[in-house]
């Protein structure tokens, strides 16, 4: 039977498939009867579910995680598409295509790999261009790189998110460097290549993409400091200072402490790095929202974390691509 996406998924269809089953969380109605919210995913998306009867049941059967046969029927809630659903049960995971739920870049990573290969090129001070290559010479790194997302949620959170938002940032730092005097261009775009290494190992992205238990207790930052310590171990003559910096980068590109960096930045380049993975993650997560939204409006619903609507006008299309 084909697979129906949740793209495609509208009001009154009867739903019979499967789905990643995102989050389970079990409630309690005002007669004190339960009963259990889900969100399901595909790679297109994702729809809120709802279980009223034979929740107690249903509920012990199901993890966060599993893929799930549902079954139900899509009405609208709220102005959004809600599976009401009658039944649930796990799947295993050894008659599923992962490509079906997985979200992926529309860009070919092959391509945008060697984009990040020519621009390590023009790197001209060596112990950065050597820092770079010693991960491109690893090919394990190199594997999980292209594959790795860029977030579970807010911005390039699909499989190949973390190399297009490297090579966007590479992309930016560069022309930011040619705009203003005294930056050390090479650094910034070592920097904007390696800020986010890592994330290859901060999520788990074989089947749905959420946070690695290494991932949880250090985050990227940590394991991006550590991976960089690393190579830099088997490369002669590191300027220690030089290290020192671009470790600097790594460690507050997040901006703030309330945004995870364990300091802010505390050089000009920093703080463009800082900006500059601001507005590529800033401007990809607006495109996405944007584009999941009822087309020919033009307002968005409301954005909570940025607590604003956007205007889309009659350019959808240019936001979006």
């Amino acid at each position: 039977m084909k697979k129906q996406f949740i793209n495609s998924i509208k009001t009154g269809d009867i739903i019979d498939d499967i789905f990643v089953l995102s989050e389970k969380n079990l409630a309690q109605k005002k007669d004190g009867n339960n009963f259990l919210n889900v969100s399901l995913s595909d790679k297109t998306g994702i729809i809120k579910g709802i279980v009223w009867d034979n929740v107690d049941r249903i509920s012990a059967k199901i993890s966060a995680g599993d893929f799930a046969g549902v079954k139900g029927k899509v009405t609208e809630y709220r102005g959004s598409l809600q599976l009401v659903i009658k039944n649930i049960e796990t799947c295993s995971a050894d008659s599923i295509d992962p490509s079906d739920y997985l979200p992926e870049s529309k860009f070919n990573r092959d391509d945008m790999f060697e984009r990040l290969l020519k621009f390590t090129e023009t790197i001209e001070t060596l112990y950065l261009k050597n820092l770079l290559e010693a991960f491109w010479n690893d090919d394990e790194f190199v594997s999980k790189f292209k594959t790795a997302p860029a977030a579970k949620k807010m911005h390039h959170a699909y499989i190949g998110g973390l190399i297009e938002h490297t090579l966007s940032m590479a992309l930016l730092a560069d022309k930011i460097a040619a705009h203003y005097k005294g930056i050390d261009r090479d650094l910034l775009i070592t920097s904007a290549i390696l800020h986010d290494i890592g994330k290859i190992r901060e999520f788990d992205y074989k089947i749905k993409i959420d946070y690695s238990d290494e991932g949880r207790l250090l985050n990227h930052i940590v394991i991006g400091v550590q991976m960089i310590e690393e190579k830099l171990k088997n490369i002669k003559n590191f300027p220690d200072e030089q290290a020192l910096l671009i470790k600097h980068m790594i460690v507050s590109h997040h901006g703030t402490r309330e945004f995870g960096s364990p300091e802010p930045p505390k050089t000009i380049d920093a703080v463009l790095l800082n900006y500059i993975d601001e507005i590529d993650s800033k401007v990809n997560g607006i495109r996405e929202f944007i584009a999941k939204e009822n087309p020919g409006e033009k307002w968005t619903s409301f954005h909570r974390l940025l607590e604003r609507f956007f205007y889309i006008g009659k350019n959808k299309e240019e936001l979006t691509d």
